[in-house]
């Protein structure tokens, strides 16, 4: 009798505990994937996996129209420019997209750059024939000198996109390959290397700059499937969201330049991400996107209006 009192005793306080805050804004069917805190601005840009559009929501939840066009099918990863003033956006047409055609059904891949000041478009670069097959352009970063570089999940590829906007393929290293969605998040490290996650296999990725096809597998305890996109934090210390069924995001260690790490925090599960997809920095609190997919994937849902961000709140992880 007192082990079932105390079973349910605990049951309670996990079933009574809540989520962690949410900005909810509404954006009849959006289902955004990807988001980016504006720090000059104050407002966060978010993506539309089924409009193709992007999107702004102020932290009190108030979503409005940044840039629409008739030509995009699915907007996914984006992130402000290192100069404050452009917004990079990676567009295409891999799965969700409500308007999506036998000619751009996983053949379309551009990088989108819009103008922040008035929301225009100011360059529209094709990925697309950097590489033969099928295309998702998922998630891109910067280096220092502001160089761009986008993951393409159905090419197993990762492209560049210097200052003066001409594109190339930057790494094609095996460890990019899986069967289904490849490369998803990416950050550039400082000290010169890029961190890519293969969200089919799992694994963390190091592509030194000099010699991008010598990747090489970040050693670590657990492997990420499902994984989505990333934060880095510092240089030591990495933000890696993962969907797939886990619906959690973790803190990522390291003490030797990324040669291998470890897992020091994550979010509980009674935290209840639906679908968590991208991470963006407000300040120090770390916003995650709730991208909804799932409702897309059983396809006999009515869309949904309403989205939202979910603050991560994370708790040591016991060895």
């Amino acid at each position: 009798m007192k082990k079932y009192i105390i079973f349910l005793l605990l049951s309670q306080l996990t079933w009574g505990q809540e989520p962690t805050k949410r900005i909810e804004f509404e954006a009849p069917e959006s289902y955004p994937e990807g988001v980016a805190f504006d720090k000059a601005a104050n407002v966060f840009y978010v993506s539309s996996a089924r409009l193709g559009t992007v999107g702004k929501v102020t932290k009190e939840g108030k979503y409005s129209e940044l840039y629409a066009d008739k030509t995009l099918k699915s907007t996914y990863g984006l992130k402000v420019h290192p100069d404050g003033i452009r917004l990079f956006v990676c567009a295409g047409d891999a799965n969700y997209s409500k308007f999506s055609t036998p000619d751009t059904k996983k053949k379309m891949a551009r990088l989108i750059i819009i103008d922040l000041k008035n929301g225009k478009k100011i360059n529209d670069i094709d990925l697309s024939q950097l590489v033969p097959g099928e295309h998702f352009p998922n998630d891109l970063t910067f280096d220092k000198e502001g160089n761009a570089y986008i993951t393409d999940s159905f090419a197993d590829a990762v492209y560049k996109v210097d200052v003066k906007g001409n594109a190339a393929v930057f790494s094609k290293s095996e460890l990019l390959q899986t069967a289904g969605v490849g490369p998803n998040g990416i950050v550039f490290q400082p000290e010169g290397f890029l961190l890519v996650v293969n969200n089919g296999t799992g694994a963390l990725i190091k592509l030194p700059i000099a010699s991008p096809n010598n990747g090489t597998k970040v050693k670590i305890d657990q492997f990420f499937p499902g994984a989505d996109g990333m934060l880095l934090n510092d240089n030591n210390t990495l933000t890696l969201v993962q969907n797939g069924g886990v619906n959690k995001v973790f803190k990522i260690k390291t003490s030797d330049y990324w040669t291998s790490a470890q897992v020091t925090e994550s979010t509980s599960v009674e935290d209840r991400f639906a679908f968590p997809s991208t991470a963006a920095m407000a300040g120090s609190d770390t916003w995650i996107m709730n991208a909804n997919f799932s409702e897309l994937v059983e396809g006999n849902n009515v869309p949904s209006k309403k989205f939202s961000l979910q603050l991560a709140v994370f708790n040591p992880v016991k060895k």
